[in-house]
C-alpha cells in the first residue's frame, strides 16, 4: 500500500505551494512513483507545476451521468475516462478534481471514483493529496489512513486557531491519522512575540505539534509570476531548505 501525505487547512495559507514544494522532495528524494491529486476545485497545483489541464474528475463524472459506450460498464467507462485525465511527468501523475457536480446527490459516481482510487494506488509509492479547506475528498477517495496530515496556516492569530479547529475535524473521519502537524506559512523573519505565543499555546493546548515555520519567499513570487515550474527551484533556496527540513522530520526520515 501507498504511503498518503495530505493538505488541510483554510483557504489561501498555501497550502498548493506546499504540495509542489512536497512532491519536489519526494521526486529528489527517489520517494516515486507519486500521485498528485489536486483535491481543491479551485485546481492550481498543475500551475506551479507548469502543466496542463486536460479532463477533470469534475467533468468525468458529468460524463457517467450520461450515455455510457456499447458494450462497456459504468466502472469500466469511469476507470478509462480516469486514466485518460491522468497527467503523466517523470516520477510522478498528477490528477485533478475539478469543479463539484453542484447540487445532488452523486453517491454513484463517488463509489466508481472511490474503486477506480484503490485500483491506481497499487500504482504508487506516494499519494500526495492538495485537498479543499473540507475534508470530504479524503473520505470520497477511499483513502483508510493518512500517514501524515499537514495543517497549514498563514502567520496570524486566527489563521493559527484555524487550524487548530480544523485539526479538530478530522476527528469525526472514518480515517486513520497516523500523524499530523502544523506548518506556519509565509511568516515573517524575525517572528512576532505574539505570533510566537499563539503558536506555543496552539501546540501545547492540542494535539498539533509544530511541524515548523516557512518563511515568506521573493523566490516563491518569482517562480509563480513567470510560470516556471517549482520542481526547477534550485535546492539551496532558503525557503526549499526549510520545507525539506520539515518534510524529512514529519515523514519519519
Amino acid at each position: 500500500m501507498p504511503k498518503v501525505i495530505a493538505m488541510a487547512g483554510k483557504g489561501g495559507t498555501g497550502k498548493t505551494t506546499l504540495s509542489a514544494l512536497l512532491l519536489k522532495y519526494l521526486i529528489q528524494h527517489q520517494h516515486t512513483p507519486v500521485l498528485a491529486v489536486d483535491a481543491d476545485s479551485n485546481a492550481n497545483l498543475n500551475e506551479l507545476l507548469d502543466k496542463r489541464v486536460g479532463i477533470t474528475i469534475g467533468q468525468v463524472r458529468k460524463e457517467l451521468k450520461g450515455d455510457i459506450p456499447p458494450n462497456m460498464s459504468r466502472d469500466q467507462y469511469m476507470e478509462m475516462k480516469i486514466h485518460q485525465a491522468l497527467i503523466e511527468d517523470s516520477g510522478y501523475d498528477l490528477l485533478v478534481m475539478g469543479q463539484p457536480d453542484g447540487p445532488g446527490c452523486y453517491c454513484a459516481a463517488n463509489q466508481y471514483l472511490a474503486m477506480t482510487m484503490d485500483h491506481l494506488a497499487d500504482n504508487y509509492k506516494y499519494i500526495l493529496v492538495d485537498n479543499e479547506a473540507g475534508m470530504e475528498h479524503l473520505s470520497r477517495m477511499n483513502l483508510r489512513s493518512i500517514d501524515c496530515l499537514f495543517v497549514v496556516s498563514d502567520p496570524s492569530a486566527r489563521g493559527i486557531l484555524t487550524a487548530r479547529r480544523i485539526a479538530e475535524l478530522t476527528k469525526p473521519l472514518a480515517i486513520e491519522i497516523k500523524r499530523q502537524v502544523l506548518v506556519v506559512n509565509r511568516a515573517p523573519e524575525p517572528l512576532s512575540e505574539g505570533l510566537a505565543a499563539k503558536i506555543k499555546e496552539t501546540v501545547e493546548e492540542s494535539l498539533l505539534p509544530l511541524g515548523g515555520i516557512l518563511p515568506a519567499s521573493n523566490e516563491l513570487v518569482e517562480q509563480e509570476i513567470t510560470g516556471r515550474s517549482y520542481l526547477e527551484l534550485a535546492d539551496s533556496v532558503p525557503v526549499v531548505a526549510k520545507a525539506f527540513d520539515i518534510f524529512k522530520q514529519a515523514l519519519g526520515e
